[in-house]
């Protein structure tokens, strides 16, 4: 299953607001080092170097097509191709950001943990994941999915497990001097259902269409956009909103 740079940023505005919202919430401290989990193209460690000017800055992510885009963004920054999985640096920071990464990674109870840990005295881990496997567009791949001739390659597809505000504030308050947790829901504009289905092949549905021949993802793709007409009504000139919800943490040691 591979990531698409050029697929990802064909939405950069809107998926850019929520770190930038998220970073803006990282305590006013002397930030001399940190790291972008899962960077992507680099938007996101964009508004990290901006918000800490004075800091070195790492973006790290398991796609080379990612970084690839990260380094002409971002040239004079320092972009490591590497898995948040295994992560184990031998050194400490000051700010981890983790902007819609984490949720692709289960066992949340040992993950988060394991990233304090890599934090200085003092440090911040900030985490923005999307919260919502429990809308339309999720539940529809996933009634697509089982429904189609494909149902055997991906009739069982599931994403990890997503946690609420109060488990990852109880887990983490345990290790840190302040958590703050919030949920914000985002109204994406998008220009029409089709943009609907071009954002969530960027993300949501790559483990669904990953193992599809070419003329079975264009079905798949078909059906899932029918079902999204009927779920997110156009307004009057067309554009769909896209109701997004996303759960943000700011956790100090």
């Amino acid at each position: 299953m591979t990531w698409s740079a050029k697929q990802y940023t064909m939405f950069e505005q809107q998926r850019t607001r929520p770190v930038r919202d998220l970073v803006a919430a990282i305590p006013n401290t002397d930030v001399r080092s940190s790291v972008d989990l899962g960077c992507g193209p680099g938007n996101s460690t964009e508004v990290l170097a901006e918000r800490f000017p004075q800091a070195h800055v790492t973006g790290m992510d398991s796609s080379d097509d990612m970084l690839v885009d990260a380094r002409k963004r971002l040239p004079k920054l320092s972009f490591e191709l590497a898995d948040i999985a295994a992560w184990n640096p031998g050194q400490k920071f000051d700010v981890i950001l983790a902007n819609a990464s984490l949720q692709w990674l289960p066992d949340h109870a040992t993950l988060y943990p394991h990233l304090l840990d890599q934090l200085t005295p003092g440090g911040t881990l900030a985490v923005q994941t999307p919260d919502n496997l429990d809308e339309p567009a999720h539940r529809l791949a996933r009634e697509v999915a089982a429904d189609g001739p494909w149902a055997a390659k991906i009739g069982a597809v599931k994403h990890n497990e997503r946690h609420t505000a109060s488990y990852y504030y109880e887990l983490l308050s345990k290790h840190c001097s302040t958590v703050d947790v919030w949920r914000t829901t985002y109204q994406h504009p998008l220009a029409d259902h089709g943009a609907v289905v071009e954002w969530f092949k960027a993300s949501a549905l790559r483990p669904f269409l990953a193992p599809l021949t070419d003329s079975e993802k264009a079905a798949f793709l078909q059906q899932y956009q029918a079902r999204i007409t009927q779920a997110y009504p156009a307004l009057a000139d067309g554009t769909v909103l896209l109701p997004f919800p996303r759960l943000f943490i700011i956790a100090t040691r």
